[in-house]
């Protein structure tokens, strides 16, 4: 039990439901599409590089994705990539949007039994349309008491949910699977943070540190949190 808790955020992508497997999945067909001369980890990266510069201008999301893809698609063929291949790309990010939500092991169970004793938000990031659709197709709005998409998750955003939630930080637990959005932001400001890895977390969301922090809980399924909350 964590003594004094009120709020329960949850991040959304990957760790409500699944996301990042869906842009591996889409990556590896860019790289076959392409059929460069290239190893596919040449490819990833370059395609990465352009994604995460791209982040100040198109924020976070599918859209963004693609975007980049088109980009990095161009650069690697010295713009030579045909019509028929940037409408094959496009087509990736269809695919994604309208893909079924597919929710991460128990957590409709989690969620049901948390909701008796606490408030339960949910602080996500990226393009807004789509992860509204997510929500709602997922089943798991009726659970929480308020819904936040922001475009970066950072110290400051959860400054401001702290003070639109009326609660001080040590009353705040945030769960989530990214260390960089998720955790370390939290803690610095004194909250609790539960940190929910994956096998395919995003590169640009890995940092290191969290562990310093007392208040910093790791584990391997969202069913612990229920021993962890007792």
């Amino acid at each position: 039990m964590i003594d004094g808790l009120k709020v329960i955020a949850f991040d959304a992508d990957d760790t409500l439901w699944v996301n990042e497997p869906y842009f591996h999945a889409v990556e590896q067909r860019f790289c076959d599409l392409l059929g460069l001369p290239l190893a596919d980890e040449v490819v990833k990266k370059r395609l990465f590089e352009i994604e995460v510069g791209n982040i100040p201008l198109y924020g976070y999301g599918v859209k963004s994705y693609i975007l980049s893809m088109v980009e990095a698609a161009i650069e690697l063929t010295a713009g030579q990539i045909d019509n028929e291949s940037i409408s094959e790309i496009l087509s990736y990010g269809r695919w994604m949007l309208e893909h079924p939500v597919e929710l991460i092991g128990e957590i409709e169970i989690v969620l049901a039994e948390l909701q008796k004793s606490y408030r339960l938000v949910v602080v996500t990031k990226g393009d807004l349309q789509d992860q509204e659709r997510k929500l709602a197709d997922s089943g798991l709005e009726k659970y929480f008491h308020h819904i936040e998409i922001v475009s970066d998750k950072n110290e400051h955003e959860y400054c401001k949910l702290i003070q639109h939630l009326d609660i001080q930080p040590a009353e705040l637990l945030m769960v989530g699977n990214s260390l960089k959005s998720d955790v370390l932001p939290v803690l610095q400001l004194g909250g609790h943070a539960v940190y929910l890895p994956n096998e395919t977390s995003w590169a640009h969301e890995r940092v290191d540190g969290a562990g310093a922090f007392d208040k910093f809980i790791e584990i391997d399924r969202v069913d612990q949190l229920l021993d962890i909350l007792k």
